[in-house]
């Protein structure tokens, strides 16, 4: 663990470095791995304590009927992401990757959290599958091939409190609702967002589940050209409970900073306690 976590052990920070990385993924898992590697160090030099990576950073498939390996939670890419948390002394979200699901031919699309000893802090099975047919022609049944998850998750850590999601989850907003119950002050969203529907929708989706749910939303994301002809939009995002974008990146592969100011969020949700004031509450219903 890195010196400036292990200060960290008995008090939450006031504010945390955290990082987005954007890539351009292909199908060569170990040329993903590398790339993966290059920039999460990029970004721990730039002084991040919290990196997450994008859905599918290992390895993009051509299309979601494409046959599908899954793989163990202690299986290479895994392997991979808890080596690269311990040697960098940070928590790393591996965004997501198909995870073997037991007793059938399918597999999760999973996110793992690591901490900086190395270790699984939470693993998240995406629980909405993107079976759609975008408009101008592009269709997905990511139900072909992949299970959903059941479980809202969250974890404690040194850094608060984190909850998970994935891409297509963010058109949910219970879900994000559920883990904001559950104390989460900052949420992930790694994605894939199609190019055509990322330009209509993904950042007002991720601004909108930051400012209705008062948490820091952190959304990594895939961008440009795929093989199979797949397009994705990019734009990673930093987003904090105002709702104001503290970090970004347009285009292209890269890593983005930014400080998420707990204490500011406490004032936020003390001003204006709307998850207080809710009116229509799980209990009710």
């Amino acid at each position: 663990m890195s010196e400036r976590l292990e200060k960290r052990e008995k008090d939450t920070p006031p504010t945390v470095n955290c990082a987005v990385v954007q890539m351009n993924s292909g199908d060569d898992r170990d040329g993903n791995l590398k790339r993966a590697g290059e920039l999460v160090g990029q970004a721990a030099a730039a002084g991040a304590e919290l990196v997450a990576l994008p859905e599918n950073f290992s390895r993009m498939r051509k299309n979601d009927r494409e046959p599908i390996v899954g793989e163990r939670t202690d299986g290479p890419v895994a392997a991979w992401a808890r080596k690269t948390a311990a040697a960098e002394g940070i928590y790393l979200l591996a965004g997501s990757f198909p995870e073997a699901a037991p007793r059938s031919s399918k597999v999760h699309n999973t996110s793992l959290l690591i901490d900086p000893r190395g270790r699984v802090a939470a693993a998240y099975r995406k629980i909405h599958l993107f079976d759609v047919d975008v408009p101008g022609g592009e269709s997905h049944r990511e139900s072909e091939r992949m299970l959903p998850g059941r479980e809202a998750v969250t974890a404690e850590t040194l850094l608060g409190k984190m909850g998970f999601s994935i891409c297509y989850d963010l058109r949910f907003p219970e879900l994000y609702r559920r883990l904001a119950e559950l104390g989460a002050r900052i949420v992930f969203a790694p994605a894939a967002f199609t190019a055509r529907s990322g330009r209509a929708h993904w950042e007002i989706l991720v601004r909108a589940r930051a400012i209705e749910n008062q948490v820091f939303m952190v959304a990594p994301a895939q961008t440009g050209g795929h093989p199979g002809g797949r397009r994705t939009h990019g734009h990673s995002l930093i987003v904090d409970p105002w709702g104001e974008i503290l970090a970004e990146i347009p285009e292209g592969e890269g890593v983005a900073v930014a400080g998420l100011d707990l204490e500011r969020q406490d004032e936020i949700r003390r001003a204006m306690p709307c998850l207080e004031h809710r009116v229509f509450r799980e209990q009710d219903t």
